[in-house]
């Protein structure tokens, strides 16, 4: 590798990173919260948290390695325009295409990454999560018991224990109410208590110090009561069903799955879906390959200016362009396009206008593809800066 490729791996490398990270970071924070609220109200412990973010990573990897593929090199290329650097290179004879062999091998790398994860590593991920989400609303995961709250194990038991120490060790303050199979029902108060495992993983002993018994049948005249020091009082844990198998969903299929599945299934609408989600994906990943071109043609602001317009405008355009993607993918798996028609049809449109904005950077003299956009929000900006009020000229008066 020449040292003028080293020079653009360096400076593509930090944008790109830093985007990526950044991009992942906001996606996490935004879900952490709503995570965090979801585990608690269903009562379950905070670890399943970080496992359910940990699922959710190559989901947002998909989304952050577009953006930070584009980003990374279309910052790159505006500092060498803006420190004229750009200039120096095109007037030794380096063309536009000889300068973008370096952000197409990160394309080629990234995009083979972004592959792997949209076709292989997301779906699995996707049941996983559901998986969890399904645990937790079950009580699967082994809910917490609330403190100062009634709660339900099961149909026949009836929980409520008014005070938890030492990490749930040390119970206290304990109402329990149980019914049988037989129709007997008991009910016991305890001063402490505390849970115990047992060699059957669906039974579990609590045992109890310092309380009273209360035990009725129908034939009984009248509820029997005992006093104790110390009661074992064995808990069966309520069995639950087990989660679906995965592909319940299309977006829980791979690649090659979602291939066969789009042939091989029953009814028009599954094969419709499954042929719909296969070109999504397919697409999303051939689009960053488009995006060193769109990234060059938008990163070089017009000469004499450090107008950040492309930046805004990279994004919008790529963020504009996955919604279309996800409305056509949305269209093709209710049937009413061919799902080729729907997804390929935008990509088509898309990279004709990439490659024209390319062109005309790279091929036309003095070439601005958004030059017009440029100078009117100029225009626009220097009309608003007239109107600031602290912006504005004060008149001179005579002393």
């Amino acid at each position: 590798m020449k040292s003028i490729d080293r020079y653009m791996a360096r400076l593509i490398a930090l944008p790109l990173f830093a985007t990526l990270l950044i991009s992942a970071m906001l996606l996490v924070l935004d879900r952490i919260r709503r995570l965090f609220e979801f585990v608690a109200t269903e009562g379950g412990p905070i670890s399943v948290v970080w496992r359910m973010l940990a699922n959710l990573l190559p989901e947002y990897l998909g989304l952050g390695i577009p953006i930070g593929l584009m980003l990374g090199i279309l910052l790159a290329f505006r500092r060498l325009a803006t420190s004229s650097e750009l200039d120096v290179m095109r007037g030794v004879g380096m063309s536009y295409t000889r300068l973008l062999r370096v952000p197409y091998m990160y394309a080629i790398v990234l995009a083979a990454l972004n592959l792997a994860i949209v076709g292989y590593i997301q779906p699995v991920a996707r049941y996983y999560y559901e998986g969890l989400r399904y645990e937790l609303r079950t009580g699967a995961l082994g809910a917490s018991i609330k403190v100062g709250e009634f709660t339900h194990l099961g149909d026949r038991m009836t929980l409520r224990i008014e005070e938890s120490r030492d990490n749930g060790r040390d119970l206290s303050g304990i109402f329990v109410h149980a019914n049988t199979s037989k129709g007997d029902w008991i009910g016991v108060t305890a001063e402490r208590g505390r849970f115990l495992a047992t060699d059957d993983p669906n039974v579990i002993i609590f045992r109890l110090t310092n309380g009273t018994l209360i035990h009725n049948r129908p034939e009984f005249k009248a509820p029997r009561v005992l006093t104790f020091s110390s009661h074992d009082l064995p808990i069966d844990l309520p069995k639950f069903d087990n989660f679906r198998q995965r592909g319940g969903r299309d977006l829980e299929f791979t690649l090659p799955e979602l291939a066969r599945h789009g042939q091989e299934a029953q009814s028009a609408e599954a094969r419709a879906g499954s042929r719909s989600e296969f070109h999504f994906r397919v697409v999303e990943v051939v689009t960053m390959f488009l995006l060193p071109l769109l990234a060059v043609s938008l990163g070089i602001p017009p000469k004499r200016s450090t107008s950040a317009l492309g930046v805004f405008l990279s994004i919008v355009m790529l963020v504009t362009y996955f919604k279309v993607n996800q409305y056509a993918a949305d269209i093709g798996a209710l049937g009413r396009v061919n799902p080729i028609l729907a997804l390929w049809g935008p990509f088509a449109v898309f990279a004709g206008l990439v490659l024209w904005m390319y062109y005309v950077t790279a091929y036309v003299p003095g070439g601005q593809p958004i030059g017009a956009l440029e100078r009117g929000v100029a225009k626009l900006a220097k009309a608003i800066g007239r109107w600031i009020p602290g912006r504005r000229r004060k008149k001179a008066y005579p002393a």
